[in-house]
């Protein structure tokens, strides 16, 4: 658990499960609209080594980043509700990817029953304006 003071602060941390993830890696990301998702992934980026700006895919789905280390898949599950619309949009692919996927709204595929071989699971939940507690699986940052 981290506890976050600023943006800063949550793109620090992300920015260190960037420098540890590996190909194959999917972050599974929850929490309320406003809590830092897309922080923590401009983070995830930096530490990847992507220099490219990073914004939420909620209109488009997935963004995919390149240039880093490993290439960066950015998903956004917002707009989609069943795992009917999950499912046949695709996402599948990214579950197991050639480089590391970020769920954004993850808690939308449980019903999905899909195979994610390295997962860990990321929530942020907000304290107050400037705080969040992020609740993490060890990424071995």
């Amino acid at each position: 658990m981290f506890i976050s003071h600023s943006p800063a602060d949550t793109e620090a941390l992300g920015e260190r499960f960037g420098r540890a993830a590996q190909t194959g890696l999917v972050i599974a990301l929850s929490g309320d609209l406003g809590a830092g998702k897309t922080q923590f992934v401009r983070g995830l980026a930096r530490g990847l080594g992507i220099a490219g700006r990073v914004h939420s895919p909620t209109f488009t789905l997935v963004n995919e980043y390149g240039g880093g280390r490993l290439k960066l898949f950015h998903l956004d599950l917002y707009r989609l509700e069943t795992a009917e619309q999950i499912l046949s949009a695709g996402i599948e692919d990214y579950l197991s990817p050639d480089g590391v996927s970020v769920v954004e709204w993850a808690e939308r595929i449980a019903d999905c029953r899909l195979p994610i071989a390295d997962l860990k699971n990321v929530k942020i939940e907000i304290l107050n304006e400037t705080e969040r507690k992020i609740i993490y699986d060890d990424f071995g940052a």
